[in-house]
Parts: C-alpha cells; sequence; structure tokens
C-alpha cells in the first residue's frame, strides 16, 4: 500500500544482507520508522513487543524469525528451540503457530547446510502468498459489500482494532474490502474504533488516510449508537483465530460490536485467510486468550503540544487492572466469513475448505 505515496509492505528482507526490515508499529501513528532485525531474537521481541502485529504479519515475521536463525546453526535442535521461542511470543494468533509449522515441515527433511537458504525462500514465499491471499479476501468481500447494498450512495463502513494492510504483508483482511472499493472508485467511508487500551484504531486511521480513504475515528463505546440510528451497512472486522466451529477470537471490544449490530440488524463480517483458521480448535472456549501487561491501561501515549511523544499515567502503578487482549465472538454472530476462497457462514467454514473435512 501507500505510505507517503510511496508503495510498501510492512516487512521486507534488506537486500544483499542476511536481515529484515518492518515498519515499527509502536511510533506510529505520531512517526514512521523502520526497524531493522538481525537475530532471531530481533523477530522474538518485536512480535512480542508489538513492533509488528496482526495475526498474519505475527505468522511472517516468525518464518523470517526462522530464516535469522538458521544463519548462525541450522541443526534439528537449534531449529526447534528457535521455533519453541517463536511461539512462546504470542499465544493467541494462531497464524504464528501455523507459519512454523510449515517452515519446519519445508526445513527439517532438508540437510542442516541446505536450509538457511531454504529458510528465507520459504518466509519469502509465505510473504507473497499472504499478499495474494488479502488481495482476493478484498474481491470477495467487495463482491459480497455490493450485493448487500440497499440502494445508498455511500458504502459505509465500521471496523474495530486494525486489519488493514499493517496487520499483514500488503492489503489487509477487513479493510482489504474497503480498499478494493476506494481503488475501483466507489464512494466508501469507514468509522474506525479506537480500540483501547493499544488503541490500533489509530493505526487504521493512519493507513487510510496514507491511501486516501474518507474515515471518521469513534470512541468504542460510541459504536452502539452509530449503529442504531442507521446508515452503517456493514461491520467488518479480522481475527486472531478462528474455531472450527466458527467462533472467532480477535481484539477486545470485538463481540461488543456484534452484539451491537444484531441488535441494529446490521450484518457483522470477519474477514481471515486460512491460516487464521484453526480446524484442530474445536470452538471458542479453547482458544487461550492473552493477558497482557497492566500498564497497557494505566499509561496513555502520545505527543505532547510540541510534538513530543511521551507518556501520562491515568492509574496509580498499583491499581488493579485486568487486560485481556482479545475476547470470542460466538459464530452465532457472526453473519458471513470472507476468506481468499470466498465467503461462507461461520459455521460453513468446511464448506470452503473441504479438504479438512475428516479433521
Amino acid at each position: 500500500m501507500q505510505v507517503n505515496g510511496t508503495p510498501l509492505r510492512t516487512i521486507w528482507p534488506v537486500a544483499g544482507a542476511r536481515a529484515v526490515d518492518v515498519i515499527d508499529q509502536t511510533a506510529l501513528p505520531h512517526a514512521f520508522r523502520v526497524h531493522r532485525l538481525h537475530r532471531l531474537e530481533d523477530a522474538a521481541e518485536a512480535i512480542r513487543c508489538m513492533q509488528v502485529r496482526g495475526a498474519p504479519l505475527i505468522g511472517v515475521t516468525a518464518a523470517y524469525g526462522l530464516a535469522l536463525a538458521l544463519d548462525r546453526r541450522a541443526d534439528d535442535e537449534a531449529l526447534l528451540a528457535a521455533a519453541h521461542l517463536l511461539a512462546a511470543t504470542r499465544p493467541t494468533a494462531v497464524n504464528l503457530r501455523w507459519a512454523l509449522a510449515r517452515m519446519q515441515s519445508r526445513l527439517l527433511p532438508l540437510p542442516p547446510a541446505a536450509r538457511a537458504d531454504a529458510a528465507w525462500l520459504e518466509a519469502a514465499t509465505i510473504a507473497d502468498d499472504d499478499v495474494d491471499q488479502c488481495r482476493r479476501i478484498g474481491a470477495h468481500g467487495l463482491q459480497l459489500l455490493l450485493a448487500g447494498r440497499r440502494g445508498e450512495a455511500r458504502l459505509e463502513i465500521m471496523t474495530h482494532c486494525n486489519a488493514g494492510w499493517l496487520a499483514t504483508v500488503d492489503h489487509g483482511t477487513a479493510l482489504a474490502p474497503v480498499y478494493a472499493a476506494f481503488d475501483a472508485g466507489i464512494d466508501v467511508h469507514v468509522w474506525v474504533s479506537e480500540t483501547r487500551p493499544r488503541n490500533q484504531g489509530l493505526l487504521t486511521a493512519w493507513e487510510l488516510r496514507q491511501h486516501g480513504v474518507p474515515h471518521t475515528v469513534i470512541a468504542d463505546n460510541a459504536a452502539g449508537l452509530l449503529l442504531a440510528r442507521g446508515g452503517i451497512g456493514a461491520v467488518i472486522v479480522g481475527a486472531d483465530r478462528i474455531a472450527a466451529n466458527g467462533d472467532v477470537a480477535n481484539k477486545i471490544g470485538t463481540c461488543l460490536k456484534a452484539l451491537a449490530a444484531r441488535a441494529a440488524s446490521v450484518p457483522f463480517l470477519v474477514a481471515a485467510p486460512r491460516s487464521t483458521i484453526d480446524f484442530a480448535c474445536a470452538n471458542g472456549a479453547a482458544i487461550p486468550i492473552e493477558e497482557r501487561a497492566g500498564d497497557e491501561l494505566r499509561l496513555l501515549h502520545g505527543c505532547d503540544a510540541a510534538g513530543v511523544p511521551g507518556e501520562l499515567r491515568q492509574l496509580p502503578a498499583t491499581a488493579a487492572v485486568a487486560n485481556p487482549a482479545f475476547d470470542v465472538t460466538p459464530a452465532s454472530l457472526v453473519d458471513r466469513i470472507i476468506s481468499e476462497r470466498g465467503c461462507c457462514a461461520a459455521d460453513s467454514l468446511r464448506a470452503l475448505y473441504p479438504e479438512q473435512a475428516d479433521d
């Protein structure tokens, strides 16, 4: 997508070097910075501290992290230890495990001397596959939005968290249909939920602004009123894991959007690639929910009047807080799931992936 008018992915290998560059998302939206990963530990920390975030991008970063590890040591013990370290960084996003399993399946049969080069090639392939899948999600999602139009002149879409191109390698998941609509000349407007406490909605607003898409940022708690007033055609979100029965784990607050959308008779849509679907997970109750540090609630981050970044304490350091990073939206509240293969009811995922019928 576009950054200051220049096409850019969120992650890319450094030409002529065994290193990887990523957009440092902890600096956004106040500053644009590129962060370089030189070692396995750099990749693990980038995932853990959310310099990279979004389930698909986490998976790709982990794949490159394994390639960085194998540059230094490529025997079985080192490969498995590196995969274990990366897998422990974020427990909810299943794309992380999926990418590591794909890398291990490709690399373990090879002799250690051949593994490093093969790892870089496979990581690049996973990245390219993600771009293609997100592009197809955009095409299928746009068809669904246009089919559900009720004669409104403008497509009014609400989203939560950030499931745009910053959460993937390019295009995004939930925002892919929005970009497809905008690039096709369709009048579209996005209602962007701020998504506390990490405020990923500010990342959504930043990337929409970069691409020129009209949007309005709203407080999380304003969503119910806006949906009840009418005029919003759909709520579209991404996912960190989708269980086999169609239950969806996504950023905390997603379930509240789904409940409000159902009460207002507004379609609630989830966009995600195959790597986000966990057919080995029976239902949402089996999805591990990450508990993050309490200071994400106790502290606010932003810029002062002079534009200097800093933090502001809104709760004492000793204040008891709970900070679950995700919630689970039951399949019964999800109207359609949009994947790279098309659209389906939440409880009919195997219709899109018949090869999983025996799982």
